[in-house]
């Protein structure tokens, strides 16, 4: 599997002939640096966390221009298709479907959703984490924008995920401690890469806090520059 970070949330993962991308939020993204039409390439798949600008990013554009499907909640995937986008996917907390070659599955995350429109905001269903499986691959956690909860110990039971995508940046998410902890307390993973840092100024600059956090555990810390593969 090789998973590139693109800053913030967004990444392009990669295994088995698939190309997908999670929560792709390239346009004004400061932590994203690279081609666009190189992360977008060969896509088939987009998956979405949750329903903030942040997540959602240039969903609505890179579907409009690849054909990708997108799988998120059914409330923002109802949404997506009043603004044009032709394939979704709705699902979900809980629920998991196939698309072909591999599963989504929607889990818990402790965050909100919702975007303005004319000043208003839009509830646009629960925050969720994703967890993708594919046979013969490590089984991958997205946490989505969430602190830490107790119920991390039942997706680790149910799902044995052995990548996490782990946001650290506090403010709007746990920080890097609470992850730290999260990570060593719930699961078994192999290696995590953090996120959800180094964005905007609000959020931490770096990931060294969540890097000293981890110091001693067996689980394997990336921390690629944006931009970079990793290939696990």
């Amino acid at each position: 599997m090789r998973i590139t970070w693109l800053g913030h949330s967004a990444f392009r993962v990669e295994f088995d002939g698939h190309a997908l991308l999670i929560d792709p939020f390239l346009t004004g993204n400061p932590g994203f640096n690279g081609d666009h039409a190189a992360v977008t390439a060969g896509i088939s798949h987009i998956l979405i966390t949750h329903g903030h600008g942040d997540h959602v990013g240039d969903t609505i554009a890179i579907a409009k221009e690849t054909g990708a499907t997108v799988v998120t909640n059914y409330e923002l995937c109802m949404w997506l298709a009043s603004q044009g986008v032709a394939k979704v996917d709705p699902m979900n907390t809980g629920g998991t479907t196939d698309q072909g070659g591999f599963t989504v599955t929607l889990v818990r995350a402790d965050h909100s959703a919702g975007m303005g429109e004319a000043g208003v905001a839009v509830p646009l269903g629960f925050p969720n984490g994703l967890i993708v499986k594919a046979k013969g691959q490590p089984t991958l956690y997205h946490f989505g924008d969430t602190d830490i909860f107790s119920d991390m110990g039942l997706i680790a039971e149910l799902h044995q995920p052995r990548i996490g995508l782990v946001p650290i940046g506090d403010r709007f998410t746990m920080g890097a401690e609470v992850a730290a902890l999260a990570v060593k307390r719930y699961f078994d993973f192999d290696a995590v890469l953090p996120c959800h840092y180094a964005s905007f100024p609000p959020l931490a600059a770096n990931a060294d806090a969540f890097v000293t956090a981890m110091q001693g555990h067996k689980t394997r810390v990336h921390t690629p520059k944006s931009g970079e593969a990793v290939e696990l």
